[in-house]
């Protein structure tokens, strides 16, 4: 029968962005892996591809309508044979606000919950062949185990349970975002268990840190008629909000709100570091695949993901159930662009080397400014970075980007005196900021990390082996 294409879920986050574009039309065939259609979220511009043979029979949702709910019918795919004409997929499942919900101690949370996907559960009835979403993301499902909460799976991972008798509410995703794949089916499988009405697993999740940040009595903001009120008329003109500027105030207030911030200071010598970057920049290849230009971040970067490694208790997220302790070190880095900040993730920099790390920033800065970054690449890691050097800003306070627990503020190297014995010398002094969550990291912690941070760039050559 036909099969609707969904809004696809480009993160856990996402609740509705804008059908930009078609590159498809009524009539074409297409086959997994065809962009199909361009989503504009608030921070990107995704590219959905099909997950399925078939032929598009018809275009529900037109190009450039924005606001478009995650989960609603965009298309209808028609398999071989069929006409669009043919009796139309069972109604959509509905995404709507969440009841109020019961304490979380006392309730299971389903594998890949993340914080703000939350969502209704749907009807206990499952259709003949399973919606198709653009990127293969499924949409709500009966088997969750808790209302409130939206489930990752890829078709073939849900088919597969079908096939098997899995309980998917009792799987724990490994994909991307807490994604069931295949191997999660196949691992339960060859286990024995997870099957239908099997008791659902109590994973150490974000969603119980939503819970209980949703629970705490709200700070109230000033009244926008009383603002206006205080600024004589026609002296100002109202810009509204974008997305991202949305998305970055909700996420700082809650970061302020419910993270308990303390700051540790360094001052780093770059001297030998900088010695050390002129001479690997100048043995550099001119071009090809090999080329680098190392600077002075992508040393920070490396730094303190081997401090990360150094000092492992640090390297952690807080939930309500259990500490996370993360294996490694996914350094995030803020890249300013107009109206807004991503923080692209290099992923597993304390195993990669600073060409690498160089190469591969350059790669994720340049489409970040141009909102071309998909959601796996700034979304999760275990710490950020905040640079404002080239600003000529000699130190400040970062404010942490939940889930870290960390985030280090890099001021400017300049010139300054430095004590060395008995002697006054000039060098090049850093001033990095720490900023910690006291849940996490307490201040000896701290102070170890940062030393530790500290130690690296002063002797670089421990970065090269």
């Amino acid at each position: 029968m036909p099969t609707q294409i969904l809004m696809p879920a480009l993160s856990p986050t996402m609740e509705e962005g804008k059908l930009a574009k078609w590159l498809v039309k009524e009539g074409d065939t297409v086959k997994p892996g065809k962009v199909i259609a361009e989503i504009e979220t608030d921070k990107a511009t995704m590219e959905v591809e099909a997950v399925d043979d078939g032929t598009i029979g018809s275009i529900l949702i037109a190009a450039g309508t924005e606001k478009v709910k995650v989960n609603t019918p965009i298309a209808i795919l028609l398999a071989e044979g069929e006409k669009s004409g043919a009796a139309a997929p069972a109604a959509p499942l509905s995404v709507t606000q969440p009841p109020a919900l019961a304490p979380a101690a006392s309730r299971p949370t389903p594998a890949g919950a993340s914080m703000g996907s939350v969502a209704a559960a749907a009807p206990a009835v499952a259709p003949q062949r399973p919606p198709i979403l653009g990127n293969g993301a499924p949409p709500l499902t009966s088997l969750q185990p808790l209302a409130g909460t939206r489930m990752f799976v890829s078709p073939l991972a849900r088919r597969l349970a079908r096939d098997n008798g899995i309980d998917l509410g009792a799987v724990r995703g490994t994909g991307p975002q807490g994604r069931i794949v295949q191997r999660d089916i196949e691992a339960a499988k060859a286990s024995g268990g997870a099957r239908a009405g099997a008791q659902p697993l109590m994973p150490i999740g974000a969603q119980q840190l939503a819970v209980q940040a949703a629970s705490m009595p709200a700070v109230q903001p000033m009244a926008d008629d009383k603002i206006l009120a205080l600024y004589e008329k026609g002296s100002f003109e109202v810009l509204p909000h974008d997305g991202m500027r949305k998305i970055i105030a909700e996420r700082l207030t809650q970061s302020k709100s419910t993270v308990p911030h303390f700051y540790l200071t360094v001052d780093v010598r770059l001297d030998t570091l900088l010695s050390a970057r002129e001479r690997l920049n100048a043995r550099s290849p001119k071009e090809g695949p090999r080329a680098y230009k190392l600077s002075v971040n992508d040393f920070i970067i490396k730094a303190l993901a081997l401090a990360l490694q150094h000092v492992p208790a640090a390297n952690a997220t807080w939930t309500t159930q259990g500490m996370l302790r993360h294996q490694h070190s996914d350094v995030g880095v803020a890249v300013a662009i107009e109206g807004g900040l991503f923080t692209p993730v290099i992923r597993h920099a304390e195993l990669k080397t600073l060409a690498e790390i160089s190469n591969e920033m350059k790669d994720l800065a340049e489409r970040a400014r141009k909102r071309r970054l998909a959601p796996h690449e700034y979304q999760g890691g275990t710490t950020s970075i905040s640079n404002l050097g080239m600003f000529g800003i000699k130190s400040f306070d970062a404010v942490i980007n939940p889930p870290h627990a960390t985030i280090l503020a890099v001021g400017a190297g300049e010139k300054r005196p430095v004590v060395v014995g008995d002697k006054i010398e000039v060098g090049t002094i850093m001033s990095a900021t720490m900023s910690c969550d006291h849940r996490v990291v307490d201040g000896a912690l701290g102070a170890e990390l940062l030393n530790a941070f500290k130690s690296f760039l002063e002797d670089p050559v421990r970065m090269l082996v």
